[in-house]
């Protein structure tokens, strides 16, 4: 075995279509050669039977800005804060994240506008200077009803990391919020408004979305395609939705809320994208359609952890295991293969010769996965 080389052998590799216990081999950032059957040579590491399967694929995820306002009010330093965020990625198993990023923030009160900036750059400087462990990629989350949100997209829609454009509105009455009793609990709770100022906030919102969310929409799509930027709706709720995010040629549907619109963008090649909360938690927090439903017709495509990452691993696990879910080659591919796929990376997702050495060790301890090694690109990063 050279320097540049490792081996890992007694491994249950998860590979696309079945799990093989065997041996794989990296050499340098690749994927060198898998093999059904142990290694003798020496040096090689025994994984004690774990499962071996490739590093987890994020497209969705908001932790980033935790780390960089960890209470409300509380500006942590940006690097620090990336690097933090970096580092639970790694221990998460993830090795691709999409670092989720908001344009328009719905709260005026909140730090995200004046934080845009500050976590892109610091983002971009670890990655520049050496220092992430896994491959951090940028994801613009835009609120289209801001009015200042198209604005703000044309700073940052040449940003060297960007790959993914989430098109959202979270005005009162649709999509996510077609309960204005939901809607006024979530954002009565969260931003501790009495009744008269949520209920102006209420008509701001609405009005905001009926003066710039189509326009916005149309416009973000426009540009998206000329860069040649993935796309992903967000939260759509009709069929009326899903045709309008064929027409903008997305890619993924983020969240969908609704059994029709989840089916009908799955028959029309939209890779459709649920919270791994949602199926840890047995349900969406907002009365939506629950995950584990889509998983048992067969439409959940792609799994994001959202808000709490260490939840995407456990999901995968959960949806392998649940009645009517899908077997476990599969329910993998809803974190790895099919996440990659949807925005263009077809060097990474699977355990296949000449990929990325991007591989995620795991041990199924009283039912859960615990994280025991994680890869990137060849380095153990955790």
């Amino acid at each position: 075995m050279s320097a540049n080389e490792q081996i890992l052998t007694n491994a249950r590799l998860v590979l696309e279509d079945e799990v093989v216990t065997g041996s794989l081999v990296m050499r340098n950032d690749l994927i060198a050669g898998l093999d059904a059957a142990p290694s003798r040579a020496p040096g090689a590491i025994d994984c004690d039977g774990d499962y071996l399967l490739p590093g987890l694929v994020e497209l969705h995820t908001d932790n980033m800005e935790k780390y960089f306002q960890p209470r409300p009010k509380v500006a942590w330093p940006s690097r620090q804060a990336a690097l933090a965020h970096d580092a639970q990625m790694a221990a998460s198993g993830i090795t691709t994240v999409f670092d989720a990023v908001s344009i328009g923030d719905v709260d005026e009160q909140s730090m995200r506008h004046g934080a845009l900036h500050e976590m892109v750059g610091a983002l971009s400087g670890i990655v520049d200077d050496g220092l992430a462990r896994v491959d951090h990629r940028l994801h613009l989350r835009c609120e289209v009803c801001h009015p200042e949100t198209l604005a703000r997209f044309d700073e940052l829609a040449d940003a060297p990391l960007l790959g993914l454009v989430s098109l959202m509105d979270h005005a009162p009455g649709q999509r996510q919020f077609v309960s204005l009793d939901a809607y006024r609990t979530y954002y009565q709770g969260k931003h501790g408004l009495d009744d008269r100022a949520l209920e102006a906030f209420i008509a701001n919102q609405l009005s905001n979305s009926e003066s710039y969310s189509a326009e916005h929409r149309r416009l973000i799509a426009e540009r998206c395609r000329t860069r040649g930027l993935a796309l992903a709706s967000h939260d759509d709720a009709t069929i009326a939705h899903v045709a309008e995010s064929l027409e903008y040629g997305t890619r993924v549907a983020e969240f969908p809320t609704t059994r029709e619109a989840a089916e009908a963008s799955h028959r029309h090649a939209m890779a459709v994208m649920m919270g791994a909360p949602n199926v840890v938690r047995g349900g969406s927090h907002s009365g939506n359609i629950a995950a584990a439903e889509l998983v048992r017709l067969g439409v959940l495509d792609i799994l994001s952890s959202d808000y709490y990452p260490a939840a995407l691993l456990d999901a995968v696990f959960r949806v392998a295991e649940m009645d009517g879910g899908y077997s476990l080659p599969r329910a993998v591919a809803t974190a790895t293969r099919n996440p990659a796929a949807a925005v263009g990376l077809e060097d990474r997702g699977r355990l296949a010769q000449g990929l990325r050495a991007d591989l995620l060790r795991t041990r199924l301890v009283d039912g859960h996965p615990l994280v025991q090694r994680v890869w990137s690109a060849g380095r153990q990063v955790h």
